[in-house]
């Protein structure tokens, strides 16, 4: 039996059994709506694009043939996730535990998922597509490498969108990393200095 193509975008995460569900617990018409509307986008916006610019981390979801889930942490420099097109993702890969058991998967399951949290503004990005290993590719490694960044990349994982959607900042807690804290404290710590300069230095009391 061929499998129907998708009449939504949103169709990607609400299949047949995820629609039951939501049926079962009455959310189902709001998501119709939603769909109705237009549903998810299919191509990065230039919003989309601006927020993947100021992140340094995300994380990427795979799975082996027979659907063994994992997650893998990825960081680097901000921006280090390039946008190429309108539904290209990429960036380059590092040296790490050679466990290799994302690049493992992908070489046989190529779906794969991209979460990213932003806990100072509690915005979640969630992106479904399919990604792909790429070796020895010189322009792209160029194109993906960042000079100022010391680690020697390996290969490239081209990420194709088909999807994505911007989850409500319900339960997200707000976190700073030590350079956010840095640069909200350092016109703190400019006023104490210059408070401390205004106290007489007299040695003699």
């Amino acid at each position: 039996m061929k499998n129907e193509e998708p009449k939504y975008t949103s169709d990607i995460a609400f299949t047949p059994a995820v629609k039951a569900l939501q049926t079962k617990y009455r959310s189902r018409r709001s998501y119709e709506q939603m769909e109705q509307r237009g549903g998810w986008q299919a191509e990065i916006s230039p919003q989309i694009a601006q927020f993947l610019n100021t992140m340094d981390s995300f994380y990427m979801g795979t799975a082996s043939a027979n659907g063994q889930p994992y997650i893998q942490h990825r960081g680097g420099p901000m921006g280090f996730l390039k946008v190429l097109g309108s539904k290209t993702l990429a960036f380059a890969d590092f040296s790490g535990n050679k466990q290799f058991i994302s690049t493992g998967n992908l070489s046989e399951n190529g779906k794969a998922f991209i979460f990213l949290m932003d806990y100072p503004n509690r915005t979640r990005v969630k992106i479904w597509g399919t990604a792909v290993v790429v070796h020895d590719d010189r322009e792209l490694m160029e194109q993906l490498s960042d000079p100022a960044y010391r680690a020697k990349p390996e290969r490239a994982i081209v990420f194709t969108v088909e999807a994505w959607d911007v989850n409500c900042p319900q339960h997200i807690q707000p976190r700073f990393t030590k350079a956010q804290l840095e640069n909200i404290t350092a016109p703190l710590h400019k006023r104490i200095q210059e408070l401390e300069n205004m106290i007489p230095n007299d040695k003699s009391v």
